[in-house]
């Protein structure tokens, strides 16, 4: 009990010291452009530079994808319309991206052009565009992730065979295994470096009340977002219980869902519903940003741009004789419980 209670304090205390920010700190970018240069990338350390007030100021998170000198050497300085396309709002691991089944389509900060995913089913050489990634990635700050690729991606490619075919996925249940002796330290200290520090607590605080290893999706807000919500320590259950699914849903598996699709959570009566239109996927609204920050054989991972919130009371009205009319919705739809802003009276 008392440790449980020194973790509660722990993640207030995370939650309480917090700015929220709606953009790549500016010595995260600096950072990327001095790692790139050192590494051989200076066309795009300079680049960086010059352009991430344009492409980024709107983000607080983001995959670039360099090319080397050479390409720049030989198509001169890349128009601001191209290089749109080497910048996504969403943070991609290689693990994430290898993941992807071929014809995926990844969104850029060009709303109208989408990357493609080109890896073959059988290669581990992870390719977008046609365009081979080159190796691990260059940077990776959490927020920020850069990728060596060989050449500059073409704005205008396009794939002449369908995407491979992937089970579709239409529930979620319940599922569990192992035994009582289970921890999420792994997947906690992911969260934890990438800036996730306050849903790791949440993790680690076991507030579901496991017995046994269950299976569970977490769509997780960055600490920034959490910062409204300090010091109501009795709402962090509900708070937590309305960002997990009951079992493990990857990147892969969200491109099979059908759009509008929900889902329920541990939060009683609140579902999670499942937008997607071409390469972006937002749950119950907010975009999900990190997609598989983490992958494990209980847990999956991913962060997203806003909190998922409780719907806004609905208002008794009267029937015209003086009676009030409850226009709640029933609690067995579940389909109408989508975000809008976040109800900073519930806590």
């Amino acid at each position: 009990m008392a440790m449980k209670l020194t973790m509660i304090l722990a993640a207030a205390s995370i939650i309480t010291i917090l700015h929220r920010t709606t953009a790549i700190p500016s010595e995260t970018l600096t950072n990327a452009a001095d790692t790139l240069s050192n590494s051989g990338y200076v066309a795009m350390s300079l680049t960086l530079n010059l352009v991430s007030d344009v492409l980024l100021s709107h983000y607080n998170s983001a995959t670039i994808f360099t090319p080397p000198d050479s390409s720049f050497a030989e198509s001169g300085q890349p128009s601001l319309s191209l290089l749109q396309v080497h910048f996504s709002p969403m943070v991609f691991s290689l693990n994430s991206i290898r993941s992807l089944p071929f014809g995926t389509k990844i969104p850029t900060v060009d709303s109208d052009t989408f990357l493609t995913v080109t890896t073959p089913a059988s290669s581990d050489q992870v390719s977008i565009n046609n365009v081979k990634i080159v190796g691990s990635p260059v940077f990776d700050d959490g927020s920020l992730i850069v990728f060596g690729i060989e050449n500059f991606f073409d704005p205008n490619f396009t794939i002449s065979e369908p995407p491979l075919s992937v089970e579709r996925l239409d529930h979620c249940t319940t599922s569990f295994g192992g035994d009582g002796n289970f921890t999420f330290h792994e997947s906690a200290n992911v969260l934890i470096s990438r800036g996730y520090s306050v849903i790791a607590s949440f993790l680690n605080l076991q507030l579901l009340g496991f017995t046994n290893q269950p299976t569970l999706t977490v769509f997780a807000p960055s600490d920034e977002l959490m910062v409204d919500y300090s010091g109501r320590f009795p709402d962090y259950q509900s708070l937590f219980h309305r960002h997990v699914l009951p079992c493990k849903i990857s990147w892969r598996d969200l491109t099979t869902v059908d759009d509008g699709t929900s889902f329920d959570t541990y939060l009683e009566g609140f579902k999670i519903k499942i937008n997607r239109s071409d390469g972006t996927f937002k749950v119950n609204e907010v975009p999900i940003t990190f997609p598989d920050m983490y992958y494990g054989d209980s847990v999956v991972i991913h962060g997203i741009r806003d909190i998922l919130s409780l719907p806004d009371p609905v208002d008794e009205v009267s029937d015209g004789d003086g009676d009030p009319v409850d226009e709640t919705p029933a609690k067995t739809s579940g389909r109408e419980l989508i975000a809008s802003a976040p109800d900073r009276s519930e806590f």
